[in-house]
């Protein structure tokens, strides 16, 4: 049985053009909620046209293309190349506004440990440990991210059926457990620098994250 959670409301709605560095534009509708789980201050993010039933559901179709994006300030907004969380979120919002659907953005740095504990991570990184040994090393969570607001959101959406873009087992899971029916896992592509290899390898082999490790390779 699916775990039940409390509802979330729709708290407000705006329209936000975003322009990325590229020079890629896009209208976005942007809602915030009330009753979050976490009480954290979630935003979803609705890009192209979903379709004209509530949550973007078409007639014999698999409901809207869906990516949680977890919060990353290095990545995100300074173009840090040690993780691949801006060209996935840059990619995402693409891919997402031509089939129609939702970039939830939900605020968990470094996989729920804070920006500051992410870089503490960052320098045991920088002595050999990988990503998800360097925060045990803080004991702390390898990851420590709840999903269950991410369902609040897709069910205050009308978005109970969705297409998860996305590498990472765990989301899937989490949302079919929370009464989220994921009807198709679609892979994102592969961001690889030489800075973040370790990172993406380290996801691949510890997470098991839908990642083909030959793109890996070198």
């Amino acid at each position: 049985m699916p775990e039940q959670l409390d509802p979330a409301t729709v708290r407000t709605t705006v329209r936000i053009p975003l322009t990325f560095p590229d020079g890629y534009r896009v209208q976005a509708e942007v809602t915030t909620f009330h009753g979050l789980a976490d009480g954290a201050e979630h935003l979803a993010l609705r890009l192209g046209e979903p379709g004209g039933r509530p949550g973007g559901e078409q007639p014999g179709g698999g409901g809207p293309l869906v990516r949680l994006h977890s919060e990353c300030l290095t990545g995100d907004v300074f173009g840090s190349d040690r993780c691949d969380c801006g060209p996935q979120l840059r990619e995402a919002v693409e891919r997402i506004a031509t089939d129609g659907g939702y970039l939830l953005y939900l605020r968990q740095e470094g996989r729920g440990i804070g920006l500051y504990n992410k870089l503490d991570a960052y320098a045991l990184q920088d002595r050999g440990l990988d990503t998800y040994a360097a925060n045990a090393a803080l004991g702390l969570p390898e990851d420590g991210r709840d999903y269950a607001a991410a369902a609040q959101m897709l069910a205050a959406l009308g978005a109970p059926r969705i297409r998860l873009l996305s590498n990472n087992p765990d989301k899937a899971a989490q949302l079919t457990a929370h009464g989220i029916e994921v009807t198709e896992h679609v892979p994102t592509g592969v961001h690889v620098s030489p800075a973040n290899l370790r990172y993406l390898r380290a996801k691949v082999e510890h997470t098991h994250h839908a990642i083909p490790l030959a793109e890996l390779a070198g």
